[in-house]
């Protein structure tokens, strides 16, 4: 069986500077190839991308996430699906940005923009900022992941990576990691039941349950993660975004003109319909309101299909 293997940032450590990890030994395979960026030197990234000239670009912050999971969740959980689907897919991984719009009001939490803040100053400029670097380097995609994912957070995102694809003519996707795995029962929460599963199979250290009482659990929305977290929920939803990251980060480098146009198209649809439902609802979660019935479920599976033109049809569900 051709068993492919992913390695701990530990791990992937002692492979790059040569120590005799037992754990790395006994792993290393191709799969497990090193890819975050900042621990490459030069001839190692020009190989990578030429191979594949993909960045990821992770996205979290620093937030209070229960007494069982740790604070930097969002970018920690990030990095290490971009990590492991540019080892399954090609292209590298830039070191994760903690910082973002909005946070708990929660001890443990900074908070750098206000909650409801889509007129972002601070994350918008800095990320379109890393984009164009990207593409300055010789990079022809961008995948800007966000595991932080209030509202603003994603609109921010989003929308940032809709113009940036339009300015620099290459192919930038925003979007929280969520939005790929809708279709396997995904929808986003806040530590409970998905991102606790997720970290007990990205990074098992991290999590600790039995720090949690009995609910209500402070700082948790969403389903209990004490009775329902499970690592093979976490690994069946890392499973369905890291394929589905591994499959972009291989072809979008290669999208043409036509292609390009018809994917910003599509993404900047999403996002407009749900800053109109937001406006109109006068509440910025009002563009999420049927995310929950299945509505959008199928965007990620559109999307790796390049299925642009039905991605912007189901927008008018949301």
């Amino acid at each position: 069986m051709n068993r492919r293997v992913f390695l701990s940032g530990a791990a992937l450590g002692a492979l790059a500077a040569g120590e005799p990890s037992t754990h790395a030994a006994e792993n290393a395979a191709p799969a497990a190839r090193e890819v975050r960026l900042e621990h490459l030197r030069p001839g190692a990234i020009d190989a990578a991308m030429r191979a594949c000239p993909t960045l990821f670009q992770p996205l979290g912050t620093i937030e209070w996430h229960g007494l069982h999971n740790v604070v930097g969740l969002d970018a920690l959980k990030a990095h290490a699906l971009c990590v492991q689907a540019a080892q399954r897919g090609g292209g590298l991984v830039a070191p994760p940005l903690f910082g973002g719009v909005g946070g708990l009001d929660q001890p443990h939490t900074f908070v750098i923009e206000p909650e409801n803040d889509v007129f972002s100053v601070l994350l918008r400029g800095w990320v379109e900022k890393l984009c164009r670097e990207a593409v300055r380097q010789g990079f022809r995609a961008v995948i800007v992941l966000t595991g932080h994912y209030g509202a603003a957070q994603q609109i921010v995102v989003r929308e940032l990576a809709v113009r940036m694809t339009r300015a620099l003519g290459v192919p930038v996707l925003g979007t929280p990691e969520y939005f790929l795995a809708l279709d396997v029962g995904y929808h986003g929460d806040h530590a409970a039941w998905g991102e606790t599963s997720l970290m007990m199979y990205l990074d098992p250290p991290s999590v600790d349950l039995s720090q949690l009482g009995d609910e209500p659990h402070r700082g948790v929305g969403g389903r209990d993660p004490k009775r329902f977290a499970t690592r093979a929920d976490g690994q069946k939803l890392a499973e369905t975004i890291v394929g589905r990251l591994a499959t972009l980060a291989r072809a979008m480098p290669g999208w043409d003109a036509p292609t390009i146009h018809r994917f910003a198209q599509a993404e900047a649809a999403l996002v407009g319909r749900q800053m109109t439902l937001a406006a109109e609802g006068k509440a910025i979660w009002s563009g999420w309101r049927n995310i929950a019935k299945g509505v959008f479920s199928a965007y990620g599976q559109l999307l790796v299909e390049g299925r642009f033109e039905d991605i912007a049809t189901l927008t008018e569900k949301l």
